[in-house]
């Protein structure tokens, strides 16, 4: 749906358009810029709060830089609706996250102006110092990089390690810090104290006005007055905050805090920070939602509140007559607090993802057991390791496109030493609207390498309660639960906790010709081909194989003795994923005359998308299935099986 914009707004295709504006018209173009992300976001969908808050920033860096040369890396890509809007794609940002449409990250392949494709956290510096030196060694002095990164993903280890090396070179770099206080959830951690500090110190903050100005006017007058001013201002600026200044300690000149909703005063500030060489950080302070006085004050339920009335805030949740199945997510939040009531020794873990996976209940109601470690995955995981060493048992929960993130200390922390650390992996499979950087499509494929390594799937909420219950027992191990995004099948899923032997699948229904080998949710869709080829008269068989890592041998054995065809369904990578490893069981065992057919995410790059339209387009919905079954020559028969 389309949505007319203002009126300086629609004559805005480019940033070469923006320039031609006066300064004084910057705080109209604002105001028709957030109201533009107001009125689409609110019947399209999309995130919501963090591109509010930083509009003033956006269309001032549109307007100082000479983007695209100018190199202008967002962080994780959460807030460049405006960015995008100004570049080129206001007459399609409609589509934005739908299927088809464009992205709601940056992506090199969009548009010149991303200049890098984001989704996960943190990259930001590490990118625009790269394309620093790069700049440097082509001689490109009069070029700018900048780096905007949120002060939630500068919790994480890769920021710090960017900063420690970006203050050795002598690079044209500025990382702006857009200081809100948050990431999706409030942010937790000593950084965020310690800019609590700088922001609520009034001798600094009087101090701080002037002396950026003062600086930009002395780097023109030669090197030796800018080198005694620098003196002078780390001097008073350690003495005002009682503290020597971490950023500086790294070597990076700092500027700030300022009002990071102040457009003249940021477009003012950034001109000046253009002539002052070296590596440099403007620290700006912003309120997510800025604009939408809902958003403001409850800026995680406003993250990516889904569609709503713009004029009311009433987000609209579609209205059932029955009870629906939960989210997988919630069936986690929830279960792991009944096992925790039985279990002393089960404490949870989440990298700065409490709401996203409902370890927010238990951090609300076991404050001391439940921790929001920050973006820091690693850190997570091998956190997690040392409290397996004392005889807990901790369940880290991270979305598995994040995992990856911590493949080494999985390894290196968790299975060389066959801790019981219960990773559980949410999003697994096809994330939907978020696209490629949020899809779960490698977690079968690159745990199940791994020794000492049990891998799992529930396929319906009950199984995942299970294999909860199952994971926390004596003796278990590294132990991956992998979950998808959204609801679930059951309605009635709150059962009594029954322990599923570990490495064993089971039957979901008899038949002839063509097994069906399924793992986990996507399972569901199978059950549902079966019934349309049921109807048709065709009977193939299904099987839940529960886990990847250990297999169900005797299950695969009954499955290759009886049958000759047989189909295999998963929400992951096909290279590496269960399919494969049915091959290679298969390989092992002699099984050379069955036909095989894997279905599950293809050797190429999948955008984004509800999970039902890509389960479509890539062959694994229900008539993708049962598409298979007749592609396979099944027979149809005039009589039922028995299951």
């Amino acid at each position: 749906m389309q949505v007319p914009a203002g009126d300086l707004l629609s004559k805005i295709n480019y940033p070469s358009d923006l320039k031609q504006l006066s300064e004084d018209q910057l705080g109209q173009v604002c105001q028709e810029l957030r109201q533009y992300i107001i009125d689409v976001v609110s019947v399209n969908g999309g995130h919501f709060a963090a591109s509010l808050g930083v509009v003033e920033l956006t269309v001032a860096l549109q307007y100082v830089l000479n983007t695209p040369y100018d190199q202008l890396v967002w962080d994780v890509g959460h807030q460049a609706y405006g960015h995008k809007i100004l570049t080129g794609r206001r007459e399609e940002f409609h589509t934005n996250r739908i299927y088809k449409g464009i992205s709601g990250f940056p992506k090199r392949s969009e548009s010149e102006y991303d200049t890098f494709g984001v989704g996960h956290s943190s990259t930001s510096i590490s990118v625009a110092l790269g394309m620093a030196v790069a700049s440097q060694y082509k001689g490109e002095t009069d070029r700018q990089h900048v780096a905007v990164i949120g002060d939630g993903a500068m919790t994480a280890g890769m920021a710090f390690e960017a900063l420690n090396h970006a203050g050795i070179e002598n690079s044209n770099l500025l990382v702006i810090l857009n200081d809100n206080n948050m990431s999706i959830d409030p942010n937790v951690g000593a950084l965020k104290e310690y800019l609590t500090d700088i922001t609520t110190s009034k001798p600094y903050n009087r101090f701080r006005d002037d002396i950026a100005h003062v600086l930009a006017k002395l780097s023109a007058i030669g090197p030796d007055a800018f080198k005694i001013a620098q003196k002078l201002e780390k001097s008073i600026k350690g003495t005002l905050l009682k503290r020597s200044n971490f950023f500086e300690a790294l070597k990076f000149r700092y500027f700030g805090p300022i009002d990071g909703h102040d457009v003249n005063h940021l477009v003012k500030v950034l001109k000046d920070l253009r002539d002052i060489p070296g590596p440099k950080i403007l620290h700006c302070v912003t309120t997510k939602g800025k604009g939408y006085a809902l958003a403001e004050k409850d800026q995680t339920k406003w993250h990516a509140p889904g569609l709503f009335d713009k004029i009311t805030g009433e987000i609209k949740k579609a209205k059932y007559d029955k009870p629906q199945p939960p989210k997988y997510q919630d069936v986690f939040g929830h279960s792991i607090i009944e096992l925790a009531e039985q279990n002393p020794k089960i404490m949870g873990i989440t990298p700065a993802m409490p709401s996203g996976c409902s370890l927010n209940l238990m951090m609300k109601a076991m404050p001391n057991r439940a921790f929001d470690v920050g973006i820091a995955e690693q850190h997570a995981v091998t956190f997690s390791a040392g409290l397996a060493t004392q005889g807990l048992v901790p369940f880290c929960n991270i979305y598995s496109s994040f995992m990856q993130r911590a493949y080494d200390q999985v390894i290196h922390d968790v299975a060389i030493q066959k801790l019981n650390v219960v990773l559980c992996l949410d999003r697994a499979g096809f994330a939907g609207a978020d696209g490629p950087t949020h899809h779960g499509a490698y977690d079968l494929a690159y745990m199940r390498c791994i020794p000492n390594m049990t891998v799992s799937a529930p396929m319906n909420e009950e199984e995942l309660r299970n294999l909860m219950y199952t994971a926390q027992q004596e003796n278990m191990g590294p132990f991956v639960i992998r979950y998808p995004r959204g609801n679930g099948v059951m309605v009635d899923w709150q059962r009594p906790f029954k322990a599923i032997p570990v490495g064993k699948g089971r039957k979901i229904c008899d038949g002839e010709d063509v097994a069906i080998l399924s793992i986990g949710a996507i399972g569901n869709e199978a059950v549902k081909a079966i019934a349309a080829l049921n109807n048709e008269g065709y009977y193939p068989a299904h099987y839940d194989m529960r886990f990847v890592k250990p297999l169900d041998e005797a299950l695969l054995h009954e499955v290759f003795r009886k049958f000759d065809k047989v189909i295999t369904v998963e929400d992951g990578c096909l290279e590496g994923g269960m399919g494969s490893a049915i091959l290679e069981f298969m390989a092992d065992n002699g099984y050379q005359k069955t036909q095989v057919k894997r279905l599950g995410i293809p050797d190429r790059i999948v955008e984004h998308g509800e999970q039902p339209e890509l389960w479509a387009e890539c062959g694994f919905d229900a008539d993708g299935i049962a598409r298979q079954v007749k592609n396979l020559g099944a027979q149809r028969n005039a009589h039922t099986i028995a299951s």
